[in-house]
């Protein structure tokens, strides 16, 4: 049997490789706020390419909390991170059916270590209540337990 290249890239890392099997049963999530990894962070980059009839949204610091753009072309941002170029169109938090969010750790119930600013934090907490919060790691970054604060928001799952 012919391996693919999108296969052999996907199988990579497990994490993208669950991704792509989890936007396969979910359908109907058609905006997906997704992020420019850093390093240590699981790299999407292809997933989205993969996954062209989707709605893909970048996020933007604007002071202390993030916004979600379009972009045809990401620069280097806030903290150096890549980000959509200005000018590029926001999309309302309302119209996001699913965050990628990434993280230092997860624990097995959800719970997010993030870089100890609070943007995903901030962000989460006014999302859509049916919108989907997926965390995206490495396996070496699940831990038992991360004893999490009360204003933390909590993944409806962890792909790794």
């Amino acid at each position: 049997m012919r391996q693919t290249l999108r296969d052999c890239l996907l199988d990579f890392s497990p994490a993208c490789a669950a991704l792509d099997h989890w936007l396969t049963r979910h359908p109907t999530c058609k905006t997906i706020a997704t992020y420019s990894a850093l390093p240590g962070e699981v790299d999407l980059t292809l997933i989205s390419s993969q996954h062209p009839n989707r709605r893909w949204v970048y996020p933007k610091v604007a002071g202390n909390h993030l916004t979600f753009h379009h972009a045809s072309f990401l620069e280097p941002g806030a903290f150096g991170i890549l980000e959509p170029s200005a000018g590029s169109r926001e999309v309302p938090l309302q119209e996001i059916d699913a965050f990628l969010c990434p993280g230092l750790a997860f624990d097995l119930l959800g719970n997010r270590l993030g870089r100890g600013l609070g943007f995903y934090d901030r962000l989460l907490s006014q999302a859509r209540p049916d919108a989907l919060k997926i965390g995206i790691c490495f396996p070496f970054q699940i831990v038992s337990d991360l004893f999490h604060e009360t204003h933390d928001v909590k993944m409806d799952q962890v792909l790794y």
